[in-house]
């Protein structure tokens, strides 16, 4: 197997919330002075910025996967990762139909989709960090449908997570793993008895800024970057398997 350092929680300046210094061309950049030899554009409620990221990433030598981080309607954060854009472009476009307040970029941040020379394309106009209308139930159901994978994010921190929303994972909730934040978050959760045994552990940046790029990170030890090999490593199929940069 080979080892490949995944960064798989990762914002554009797409994300209002995102810095705007972080265009496709920047974060490929990045993650190739840091080692990163796959990573996946999450940006809140949209993929307007990952086709850009894949071309510049193919061009670098570095896996790009289409992602997503969905805000559910329990406003629980669920990340989305696909092996191909389409799938994932119409899961967008159902979750643009349910986003009706209006982005206000003085106070929110700009929504911004670049080309691959880092020139502005245009801007996104429903706020995007807004609750969806898909429960998360709904939500793994249909990523899974697409043949996605679902990842409930960051699940240590006190809020936007599937514990600081609901306070449990819905028995038979079809999750493929779990980010935490830290081992420290992770230990917390254990003594607090919640028992994440039956779910692969990610560790991932949640990146908003350039230096915040691969602060965290998961080893895969799998064949290739391909998306069916970092699916079968959260599997533990064919001798595939994850370590996280956290030693979790």
């Amino acid at each position: 197997m080979l080892e490949f350092k995944a960064d798989l929680h990762i914002h554009t300046c797409l994300s209002p919330c995102g810095d705007l210094d972080m265009t496709p061309k920047k974060i490929i950049g990045k993650a190739k002075e840091l080692g990163i030899g796959i990573l996946a554009v999450t940006d809140h409620n949209s993929c307007g910025n990952v086709k850009v990221t894949q071309h510049l990433g193919e061009e670098a030598g570095l896996v790009v996967l289409p992602g997503m981080e969905i805000t559910t309607r329990e406003e629980v954060h669920l990340i989305a990762i696909f092996g191909e854009i389409g799938p994932l472009e119409e899961l967008e476009s159902f979750i643009y139909e349910g986003l009706d307040v209006p982005n206000r970029p003085e106070i929110f941040g700009y929504q911004v989709l670049v080309n691959e020379g880092e020139e502005v394309e245009g801007f996104v106009e429903p706020l995007l960090i807004t609750a969806s209308k898909l429960s998360l139930e709904e939500a793994v159901f249909r990523i899974k449908e697409a043949g996605g994978l679902s990842i409930a994010a960051h699940i240590d921190r006190q809020s936007y997570s599937v514990f600081s929303q609901l306070g449990f994972i819905p028995p038979g909730l079809n999750l493929d793993a779990v980010e935490v934040w830290d081992r420290s978050g992770y230990s917390r959760l254990r003594e607090e008895s919640i028992d994440l045994s039956r779910f692969p552990v990610l560790t991932s940046s949640d990146a908003h800024f350039l230096h915040e790029i691969g602060r965290k990170s998961t080893l895969f030890y799998i064949q290739s970057g391909a998306f069916e090999e970092v699916a079968k490593a959260l599997r533990s199929q064919e001798g595939r398997y994850i370590k996280g940069h956290c030693g979790i």
